[in-house]
């Protein structure tokens, strides 16, 4: 018999636990919906320990990059513990990942705490305008902008988007479960993403005026 989990719940055993929200899910229906049992499953397992691995300081790990056709390019620089992780597979694999989930899904940052107050601030203006246009409450909007806020850093924040080669999990996700496997905090410390091109004032050829010159004698 399949068990209904309620999404609330999953949240709320993820902040509970540390865990991510993918084995969150599975343990709530291995237990049939009961949060205390599920906590001890995830303790069991070491999944809540992952978390607990991120007060660590991490200061070795390796500078990654990914090209994609010559067009966009991605360096990002993921830290580990030790320099042997920092020569594992999976470690090195997953660096791989995340310089190719940059340049695909684009993040701003790397977590809402991140978030840049000016760059909060000014979607936040315009959530309100839009809203205020459309005849909401006043003493609504507030609310509803900070849902909307709330959905954006989901958007825009590189560990709580989905992982473009699973969306059914976190970058988060990916990440915990690295940290259970090494037994090493990892910790995405940085990226940026170069696009061909960018930020260069391209000359806009007037056609008309090339076959004018063309044909004037």
């Amino acid at each position: 018999m399949s068990v209904t989990i309620n999404p609330k719940d999953v949240q709320t055993l993820r902040e509970r636990t540390g865990a991510g929200m993918m084995h969150c899910k599975e343990a709530l229906v291995q237990c049939s919906g009961d949060m205390e049992k599920a906590e001890d499953l995830l303790r069991q397992k070491g999944l809540a320990a992952a978390q607990k691995k991120q007060s660590r300081v991490a200061a070795e790990g390796i500078i990654g990059s990914y090209i994609h056709n010559g067009k966009i390019g991605v360096l990002v620089e993921v830290n580990c513990e030790t320099d042997f992780v920092a020569k594992n597979s999976d470690f090195q694999a997953f660096v791989k990942d995340v310089a190719m989930h940059v340049a695909a899904a684009d993040p701003k940052f790397i977590t809402a705490s991140e978030m840049d107050r000016t760059f909060v601030d000014r979607e936040a203006s315009i959530y309100a305008a839009q809203l205020k246009d459309q005849g909401k409450p006043e003493n609504m909007i507030s609310k509803i902008v900070e849902g909307k806020i709330a959905k954006l850093s989901r958007e825009v924040c590189l560990l709580e988007q989905p992982f473009i080669k699973n969306p059914d999990v976190t970058m988060t996700d990916l990440l915990n479960d690295l940290t259970l496997k090494l037994g090493e905090k990892i910790a995405i410390r940085r990226f940026v993403k170069y696009n061909l091109g960018e930020g260069i004032e391209k000359k806009e050829d007037n056609f008309v005026e090339e076959v004018a010159k063309m044909t004037k004698k």
